[in-house]
């Protein structure tokens, strides 16, 4: 990951799931931080494709790194394979959420 994307993964890691109070990508919901050319790329999931926080997810990531690199294009992919599974939850979130 360049010095970008581990800053981009940092500003990630602020966001969290209101339903489970763990940020992003410590859930797994976050596959993919990549910057090409001026745009910023993130491909992500979430718990289900009927997740009701969903729109506010993804709201709040794209303001948060809008807010944070304004001269650069946010492009969000949202994708449900595969599916997001528990196992996806790192090993700092298993500990925050006493698994």
């Amino acid at each position: 990951m360049s010095s970008l994307e581990n800053s981009i993964d940092a500003k990630l890691r602020t966001i969290l799931d209101p339903e489970v109070g763990l940020n992003i990508v410590d859930l797994g919901l976050v596959n993919r931080v990549s910057v090409k050319e001026g745009d910023i790329y993130i491909e992500m999931t979430l718990t289900s494709p009927g997740c009701p926080v969903g729109p506010l997810i993804l709201e709040e990531v794209e303001s948060t790194l809008k807010a944070e690199w304004p001269e650069y294009e946010v492009i969000l992919s949202l994708v449900f394979d595969p599916p997001w599974s528990p196992e996806r939850i790192s090993q700092e979130g298993r500990k925050a959420l006493q698994l």
